[in-house]
């Protein structure tokens, strides 16, 4: 199948400071052309009560990590938008969940060859339905070890891996 989505590189972002105060504003593809214009972005990693944890596969239509499997939910903070406002949207869009408790857990600037992100981290724990958006390609719970052993494999995206060991989440 051939990928017709792709990212909208006119939606509009905040740029933010290190401590994320904001001061301005710059498109999607503006934030990704390899300016490193700061931008904020929100993580939730969503744990089972089995301490397993929940990635999303990133679609091959992605203009960042295409086809790896990453955090479970991540996304842009839109211009207007507040941290908490962006993680119930994305949480809700990604998905479909509603009923979750997050719990921020951190913040940290994640800089790689194409963008600059001041990362905002939550952590939940969920046991009901999850339902994937279109907006991904799928998801499914990963053990401790399973996400050991692909770690430096190219499986999962290189932002994943280093807050995995950041935080240390598993």
């Amino acid at each position: 199948m051939i990928a017709t989505k792709q990212d909208n590189k006119d939606e509009m972002f905040p740029l933010v400071d290190e401590e994320g105060n904001i001061i301005g504003a710059a498109t999607r593809g503006e934030c990704h052309d390899g300016s490193k214009k700061l931008h904020p972005v929100v993580h939730l990693h969503l744990f089972n009560s089995k301490g397993e944890l929940y990635l999303q596969k990133r679609p091959e239509w992605k203009d960042i990590q295409p086809g790896k499997w990453d955090t479970a939910v991540g996304g842009h903070v839109d211009l207007g938008e507040n941290v908490e406002m962006a993680l119930k949207r994305e949480v809700e869009e990604e998905i479909g969940i509603t009923d979750y408790e997050p719990e921020r857990i951190g913040q940290y600037v994640f800089e790689s060859a194409r963008e600059k992100e001041l990362v905002f981290v939550h952590k939940a724990v969920y046991d009901g339905e999850i339902k994937p958006s279109e907006e991904l390609d799928g998801g499914k719970f990963w053990t401790a070890d399973e996400i050991h052993e692909a770690m430096g494999k190219d499986i999962l995206t290189p932002n994943f891996e280093s807050e995995c060991k950041r935080l240390n989440l598993i």
